[in-house]
């Protein structure tokens, strides 16, 4: 699922640390001090706490908790145990698919985290695991997600999690480096795991798992820009053209940001006009998403480091808001 929403991203330190760069099964080569070259050793054995770190494991909880509000969107029936094993089936493979994501993602940009001072410890930079492991592991355990997914859920489901995985590791991560319209292509991995959940609870994809795609997709606009414009020195250090870093001034993000925030918004009342919530749904979506675009309108006048974080927190507080009202106040399907 995208970098898009790593909520606990580590705040600048005000020291920086060598720069890394290739790395073998054995070891890393990175720049030491007056450009000498150093070998950062691989410590052996099983690292657990670096694997988990590697798989990126609160986005991993973020993804499955949007599955699963797909997954009991779409049952027209109440939960009962077969639809509550299904649903334990569909959260395994579909952790597994987003993890191993996260872990390629990591090992495609290894260069460039050790770059950065936010993402320099994480495991490959820091030496605790090498490339080779991570590339094993992050294949490993996607395909068997995929796998598990066809097997024990559907075909369809496991489609959806084939196109996300493809999708955020092999054209979003490399269109990083290229265009700061990569968000766009990274929103897409970022807002199927719903959609994925709605097709293991009803085997088809319909117009209302689309309108659930459509909620994530605006609302990963707005919540990126805030953590890009937060970390501009960052990526601007590790080389990014993100908004965030070609535009100075603020002037373009602002704009972003204030029209994704009503994107959203507007989003977020569809499922009302299509008649599949009710009106406590719509009154509350209407009031979060003002109350977001306000937030957003905060930011975009200060532009300071204090009041991207705060955008980010309303971000992350608005959209479970939103799905809990969506679970609550739903229209029966027919």
């Amino acid at each position: 699922m995208s970098e898009i929403i790593e909520l606990n991203a580590r705040r600048d330190r005000q020291t920086s640390r060598p720069r890394v760069g290739r790395a073998d099964r054995g070891g890393r080569v990175r720049e030491g001090p007056g450009g000498s070259v150093e070998t950062v050793q691989v410590a052996a054995g099983w690292p657990v706490r670096a694997y988990l770190e590697l798989t990126k494991v609160r986005i991993i909880g973020l993804v499955i908790v949007v599955v699963a509000v797909g997954f009991f969107l779409s049952l027209r029936t109440q939960a009962d145990w077969a639809a509550l094993t299904l649903l334990v089936h569909t959260l395994f493979g579909t952790g597994l698919v987003a993890g191993g994501a996260n872990a390629l993602n990591q090992y495609l940009e290894v260069e460039y985290d050790g770059q950065m001072v936010r993402t320099q410890d994480r495991p490959l930079p820091s030496g605790r695991l090498s490339c080779a492991e991570a590339l094993t592991f992050g294949a490993g355990i996607a395909g068997a997600g995929l796998i598990y997914l066809a097997l024990q859920v559907n075909l369809l489901s496991a489609l959806l999690a084939a196109l996300t995985l493809t999708s955020y590791a092999f054209l979003y991560t490399p269109m990083k480096r290229r265009t700061a319209l990569c968000v766009y292509i990274g929103a897409v991995p970022g807002a199927l795991p719903p959609v994925i959940g709605w097709a293991a609870g009803s085997g088809t994809i319909t117009m209302e798992s689309w309108s659930l795609f459509a909620i994530l997709f605006f609302w990963q606009l707005p919540h990126f820009a805030a953590i890009a414009w937060q970390y501009r020195d960052d990526y601007a250090r590790a080389g990014y053209p993100m908004l965030s870093v070609i535009d100075r001034d603020g002037l373009r993000t602002s704009f972003h940001v204030l029209t994704h925030s009503v994107g959203l918004l507007t989003m977020s009342v569809l499922p009302v006009l299509a008649g599949r919530q009710r009106a406590i749904y719509g009154i509350g979506a209407v009031v979060l998403g003002a109350a977001f675009l306000a937030c957003g309108v905060q930011f975009i006048i200060h532009k300071t480091a204090a009041a991207a974080r705060f955008h980010v927190l309303a971000s992350v507080t608005y959209l479970p808001l939103l799905f809990a009202l969506m679970m609550i106040d739903r229209s029966p399907l027919r």
